[in-house]
C-alpha cells in the first residue's frame, strides 16, 4: 500500500538538512511500530521517498514523503502514531492512500506556493502592490543563477505563476515552478525584485516558508495545480 504523508517543519529544526529529516523520520517509523515495506537485497532500506528536499533555515507548512505499507488500520490511526513520536517542530497533517498508478512524490512536484517575510530591521518601506504587480508584469525577468559547476542566465518569467503583496502582514506571497526543469528558488525571486527597484538585497533578511507543493493535473501548456495530497484518499 504506497501512502502520501504531508508534514509540516518549523521552528529550530528548519536548520536540520534534509537526510537528517529523513533519518529522522526512519526512526520515528520504526518507534511507532508502523508496518513499512522494506526493499529487498543485501542492504534492506526503508521504501521511503520525499517530495522537494526543503533548503535549510525555511520552514514549511506543505512538506511530502510516500511510503510503502505492508499493513494499515486506517489514516487516522497512523497519523496519530506518527505524531505521538514526533519532536516540537514536525508534525504530520494527513495521510493519503495512493493509487496503484501514482507517480512517486518528488517525480509529481509542479510547483510549490511560498510566503516571504522578512526580520525585524529588513522590512523594505518600497514595497507594495502597485510595485509587485508592475515587476511581475514584465514580459521577461532576467537573472543568473549558480549552479555547481557555472552561471546560468535566463528568463525566469515563465517560471513565476503567482506574485502578489499582503499589505496588513508586509510579506510576499509566491507560486513558482519547482519540477526538476525549473526548481525556482523564492530568494531568487526576491533577488531580482529588489535588483527592478534598484534596492540592496541582503538573503539574511529573509523568512521563508513554503505553504503548499503542487502537482499539475493538467498539461505542459493548460497547468493545473493541486496539492500532491490530492491524488490520494483517507483510509478507513
Amino acid at each position: 500500500m504506497k501512502l502520501r504523508i504531508k508534514f509540516s517543519k518549523h521552528g529550530v529544526l528548519r536548520f536540520i538538512g534534509h537526510l537528517d529529516v529523513m533519518r529522522y523520520f526512519q526512526k520515528a517509523i520504526r518507534r511507532a511500530g508502523i508496518d513499512i515495506a522494506y526493499s529487498t537485497g543485501f542492504s534492506p532500506h526503508q521504501i521511503m521517498s520525499f517530495a522537494a528536499p526543503l533548503g535549510v533555515g525555511l520552514e514549511s507548512n506543505g512538506e511530502y514523503m510516500d511510503i510503502e505499507v505492508n499493513t494499515l488500520t486506517s489514516s487516522k490511526e497512523l497519523t496519530d502514531s506518527l505524531n505521538s513520536q514526533m519532536v516540537d517542530g514536525i508534525e504530520v497533517l494527513e495521510v493519503k492512500l495512493l493509487p496503484d498508478n501514482a507517480g512517486n512524490a518528488m517525480a509529481s512536484v509542479a510547483a510549490a506556493r511560498y510566503t516571504i517575510a522578512f526580520r525585524e530591521g529588513y522590512q523594505p518601506d518600497f514595497l507594495t502592490q502597485t510595485v509587485i504587480g508592475d515587476f511581475f508584469g514584465q514580459d521577461e525577468i532576467i537573472v543568473t543563477k549558480k549552479t555547481k559547476k557555472s552561471e546560468l542566465t535566463f528568463d525566469m518569467r515563465p517560471y513565476i505563476y503567482v506574485c502578489d503583496y499582503d499589505e496588513e502582514h508586509k510579506s510576499i506571497s509566491l507560486t513558482v515552478d519547482a519540477s526538476s526543469a525549473g526548481n525556482i528558488k523564492p530568494a531568487l525571486v526576491v533577488k531580482a525584485l529588489f535588483d527592478y527597484t534598484n534596492q540592496v538585497f541582503d538573503e539574511f533578511g529573509l523568512l521563508i516558508t513554503r505553504e503548499e507543493t503542487y502537482t499539475n493535473v493538467g498539461t505542459a501548456e493548460d497547468i493545473q495545480l493541486k496539492p500532491l495530497g490530492f491524488v490520494g484518499s483517507n483510509y478507513g
